[in-house]
């Protein structure tokens, strides 16, 4: 597929997939007219990437555990303990944004069932019993 197409699947722009690859994240083939080829698979990695940028980690970091996310058991030979450091930093401000989006999902997920009674005609004492 074409650069517009991965990043017409994934939301992520041409020059970020561009950035990508430049950071060595992403690995694209190219034709033989020397045109870039996106592989289908890069639609999942492209998704990871955004995913973990988002969360907050940096591109140096998610170099590094990009090749355990499809893996349930990881080898690691030369451990760096300032990489560990930095990953457990990581992971626990991950987690408390997870439990602030879980809150406020939930907060959105009550306002939807109080929206939908109201439309519905339900009755306010409904509510508490739901």
């Amino acid at each position: 597929m074409q650069i517009g197409d991965l990043s017409h699947r994934t939301g992520v722009s041409p020059r970020m997939l561009r950035y990508y690859e430049d950071q060595g994240l992403i690995t694209v083939g190219r034709r033989e007219n020397g045109f870039r080829e996106y592989d289908d698979y890069l639609v999942d990695r492209v998704r990871k990437i955004r995913g973990l940028l988002d969360s907050g980690i940096p591109t140096r970091i998610i170099a590094d555990i990009l090749p355990c996310l499809n893996r349930e058991q990881v080898l690691v030979v030369d451990a760096d303990p300032q990489l560990r450091a930095v990953l457990i930093d990581q992971r626990d401000k991950m987690e408390e944004r997870i439990a602030i989006l879980q809150h406020n999902c939930d907060a959105l997920s009550r306002y939807i069932k109080a929206m939908e009674r109201a439309m519905t005609g339900g009755r306010p004492d409904e509510q508490a019993s739901s």
